[in-house]
């Protein structure tokens, strides 16, 4: 389909996906942001467990190679709505059960659901929006989900000191279920698409995607394990603070997602993907040595607008594939991220009891590594053209 920008909003796959998205990212936002409190203040987790515990939320990650088998039974689209509704479920029982196997569970369930989402997700928005539109989709639902964030973020500000911890989980995971059931209901495919493979796509030609996917994954799940938790534990973050900085996150990443759409369309993917990885050596090295709360605050907030560009690898994928090979190869790409995120966080964990900056150190190599690996963009582009 050649949708052109402004015929986005009439387009059912991309109102579908918006609906969606909104709810699954607002809904992981409110998870994240009472997490790090509801582990330390609640259940009295330390550094060791928290690493446990976002391994495995990665498990369903590393299995999404699976979704590849579930589409045999399920439509792509189907399967969308349905792991909205597994997330759903898993959000709303997180606050049930305050011990460490008891968040193990909910959190595994809950990530099932958004990484099957979030799979199916970006394979249709590359199956549905052509290269020069797919960056702009992107940035848009980024955009939208950055919006949602900031109403989580609000919920989360003004109900913290009114209700529990269980009660907000239980309240945000009963909308997160709504939209899947709502979705449920649609039926925005499209019959004229190249029909997607239901196998496994191994192909030499995409090597580069699948390095910098599990680079990315790598050196996110540094971030996402221990840069909140730095700032709860080390700088006494409250659960309102966070909140907070959450909020102008979002406000930022509302504005900076669609324009970040469009620098891949103009400048290309080579370009934009150093810009992200010179920038990420710098933040995490910041990290590292920073002692002032608030500039550790900026730093966050710098490493997840850097973090956006990251879907310039996935338009770079677009490029080079074949058309039957985006569901597969979506699938097996979250799995190649999440290779690293299963045995990392517990990693990080144990030599955060050594010494807090080892991780981000190493976040700031895999930056490196990244960064060489992604000047061999323009020859591969060649190479397909």
């Amino acid at each position: 389909m050649k949708n052109q920008p402004m015929d986005l909003k009439k387009n059912p796959m991309y109102l579908y996906l918006m609906v969606l998205v909104i709810a699954s990212t607002g809904g992981l936002h409110v998870w994240r942001t009472l997490f790090d409190n509801f582990a330390v203040n609640v259940i009295h987790l330390d550094g060791e467990h928290v690493g446990v515990l976002q391994s495995v939320r990665e498990i369903p990650g590393f299995l999404s190679l699976l979704v590849v088998y579930v589409l045999l039974i399920f439509k792509e689209h189907r399967l969308s709505a349905l792991s909205v509704i597994i997330m759903g479920v898993g959000v709303a029982a997180t606050g049930i059960y305050p011990s460490f196997y008891g968040l193990m569970l909910t959190t595994l369930v809950m990530s099932f659901g958004f990484h099957y989402f979030e799979t199916t997700n970006q394979s249709m928005t590359l199956q549905y929006f052509d290269t020069l539109t797919a960056p702009l989709v992107f940035g848009r639902l980024r955009s939208l989900a950055a919006v949602s964030n900031i109403v989580a973020g609000t919920f989360v500000f003004v109900l913290a000191p009114l209700l529990s911890y269980a009660q907000i989980y239980l309240v945000c995971g009963a909308v997160i279920i709504g939209a899947g059931c709502w979705a449920l209901t649609r039926n925005p495919t499209d019959k004229e698409l190249t029909v997607q493979r239901k196998d496994m796509v191994f192909k030499r030609k995409y090597w580069l995607f699948y390095a910098l996917t599990f680079m990315a994954g790598a050196r996110r799940q540094i971030f996402i394990a221990f840069a909140v938790f730095l700032l709860v534990k080390k700088f006494q973050f409250s659960i309102q603070e966070i909140a907070v900085l959450f909020f102008v996150n979002n406000v930022v990443n509302y504005f900076l997602s669609p324009f970040i759409g469009r620098c891949i369309v103009r400048f290309g993917e080579r370009r934009v993907l150093s810009l992200e990885y010179f920038s990420l050596i710098l933040v995490f090295l910041a990290y590292a040595v920073v002692d002032s709360k608030w500039v550790v605050a900026i730093l966050y907030i710098f490493d997840h607008i850097f973090f956006n560009f990251a879907i310039a690898i996935r338009t770079f994928f677009q490029k080079i594939s074949d058309p039957e090979d985006i569901a597969p190869s979506m699938a097996v790409g979250f799995t190649i991220n999440h290779i690293a995120a299963v045995v990392l966080p517990v990693i990080g964990g144990m030599l955060w009891i050594v010494d807090y900056r080892i991780p981000f150190i190493g976040g700031a190599a895999m930056s490196f590594v990244s960064l060489v690996l992604v000047q061999q963009i323009t020859s591969q582009l060649k190479q397909h053209s």
